[in-house]
């Protein structure tokens, strides 16, 4: 077990803050006065809004992001794990107002309150450094509101007796954002430790600024479905850069000496120079991480010797699947380097699950025969909306997979609940958005000696791919895709570079669900915020729902 973990959640566990949705409930908190002198009192304060989105990111918030994007579909078997469509329908883009993958919004907003809680209890504005981590807490659940959603409430306060809190413009909400960042950052630790590991620290929000910059002609656009990455202008981008070069000449971090296996194992943690902001996990004291409970294969449990190395207490649900276009990325071992032996493609091999890499025994599945994945995938009827694929250990083999975050027996003995670290933030992305921003027209006074060549073989190095002599932004977008698989970006990126309504299996133009509206790229409203707030209206394209 992870000694930082034992630590902050025996914090956690102290620190039990209730949170809610209701925008218009007035919130009342048991504190008149709170020991701000104390830093263990306030550390127990602050750690719940830390670990808010532990569960969402665990699980719900990566279906969101990774089934709507190229990465992932999710089939069925004989009608399992289709739940009413909650993974097949991010997949076609044809999500619902009722869909499991989508109702964690709430917690955003809880997390909210929560900060806005401490923040009164604390001293208020007026009470600078004490607060900003809350403030840094409240500035990503708004981005990712506003990423996920478009419109978001702003939530700079406690709501008073009667007051309604609606929703405001994405641009607003966005420029909230970036003045609350600006203001805290001088206020933030710039420590690098395991004492500040999954803490918003200068360098965490610096990143989020990135992130927020990097994006800002898709934030501030007339609409969602107005923003075209082929004409749109980002006034942003050399402040982007800015805080790139800040986080790269400052920030005390680097792509380091581990194997790219190895950063993303159940042994993960703050020793990985690579991640600037991560939420920790640990399968027994902060669970939630279940990454591997979806996407191993779905016999990998009835076998003994799993080709994670070893035999697995419980089964798997195996029903989240590469599709075949996105496996295209990792074709080229030139290109892919290390990173493809994170992916699962052809003969499966067993691991070794201390180093997290290949050996040449072959992974054998129930009837004795090696495990053998195709790139492909097929329908058992086309149009199937529940994308079935049969039920035999053939159909299960259809589609390549992921052991990038490791599935290790300990997991699979508590509900899969895994101990891998799930990074937000890294070094890498800070590298390879510099490099984007550059090739966008940006400029680096900081650091004119980077240049998108520098930055983007930087990345091949460490990850023993070929390096190249020149770059454009359909090969950085590429090559984002093969290093932050499995991460939650890739449809931030897609959206960005103009390629969400693009055609990847099943969203294809002949599926007769499958939608390539415009206004897909951001989700529904969840049936719960519309039941609880029932001054919102649906975003635009999607039905209203009626309760």
């Amino acid at each position: 077990m992870k000694a930082n973990i034992k630590y902050l959640f025996s914090i956690c566990a102290a620190a039990l803050i209730s949170g809610c949705t209701d925008l218009d409930v007035k919130v009342e908190s048991q504190y008149t006065e709170y020991p701000t002198d104390n830093e263990i009192a306030v550390e127990a304060k602050m750690a719940d809004v830390y670990f808010q989105m532990r569960d969402c990111f665990g699980r719900r918030y990566m279906e969101a992001m990774s089934l709507s994007s190229d990465e992932y579909t999710a089939v069925s078997y004989g009608g399992g794990w289709y739940d009413s469509g909650a993974y097949a329908h991010p997949s076609l883009h044809d999500f619902t107002a009722e869909d499991a993958t989508i109702d964690w919004m709430g917690t955003l907003t809880g997390g909210c309150t929560k900060a806005n809680i401490i923040i009164r209890d604390l001293g208020g504005d007026e009470a600078g450094e004490i607060i900003a981590p809350a403030r840094a807490m409240r500035a990503f659940f708004h981005f990712i509101m506003m990423d996920c959603w478009g419109d978001a409430p702003i939530l700079d306060h406690l709501p008073s007796d009667g007051e309604l809190i609606d929703r405001s413009p994405r641009a607003d909400v966005a420029k909230f954002i970036e003045k609350e960042l600006l203001e805290i950052i001088p206020q933030l630790t710039d420590e690098v430790s395991a004492n500040t590991y999954g803490k918003p620290t200068k360098w965490m929000a610096e990143a989020l600024l990135v992130k927020l910059y990097i994006n800002w002609a898709v934030y501030t656009a007339a609409s969602v479905d107005k923003y075209d990455a082929a004409t749109a202008t980002n006034e942003k981008l050399n402040d982007c850069i800015k805080y790139c070069d800040d986080i790269i000449t400052n920030g005390g971090f680097s792509l380091g000496s581990m194997s790219y296996q190895k950063k993303f194992g159940p042994d993960n943690g703050s020793h990985v120079e690579d991640f600037i902001y991560a939420m920790p996990y640990d399968t027994y004291t902060a669970t939630g991480m279940q990454h591997g409970r979806a996407r191993t294969w779905k016999k990998a449990g009835n076998v003994e010797l799993s080709y994670y190395g070893m035999k697995l207490s419980s089964s798997a649900g195996g029903y989240i699947t590469m599709t075949p276009e996105f496996a295209e990325l990792f074709e080229d071992a030139s290109k892919a380097g290390d990173r493809i032996k994170s992916i699962l493609r052809g003969p499966v091999y067993v691991y070794n699950p201390e180093t997290y890499e290949p050996t040449t025994e072959p992974a054998l599945d129930p009837n004795g025969n090696q495990i053998v994945l195709t790139k492909s995938i097929t329908l058992d009827t086309p149009n199937d909306v529940q994308l079935g694929v049969g039920d035999d250990i053939e159909r299960y083999n259809q589609g390549y997979r992921s052991v990038k975050f490791f599935v290790i027996d300990d997991d699979f003995k508590n509900s899969r609940n895994q101990s891998n670290d799930y990074p937000i933030f890294r070094y890498a992305d800070i590298l390879l958005t510099k490099a984007e921003a550059l090739l966008r027209g940006g400029v680096s006074t900081e650091r004119p000696q980077d240049t998108p060549v520098s930055l983007f073989n930087e990345i091949r190095r460490y990850v023993h791919a070929e390096e190249v002599t020149s770059v454009n932004l359909d090969e950085l977008y590429d090559e984002r895709g093969r290093e932050f698989f499995d991460e939650n970006w890739r449809r931030n990126d897609m959206i960005r570079f103009g390629h969400f309504e693009d055609e990847f299996f099943p969203h294809y133009h002949d599926f007769k669900t499958a939608n390539f509206d415009k206004t897909r790229r951001i989700f529904p409203l969840h049936r719960d915020m519309l039941n609880t707030n029932p001054n919102w209206e649906q975003n635009p394209g999607y039905p209203e729902y009626h309760n």
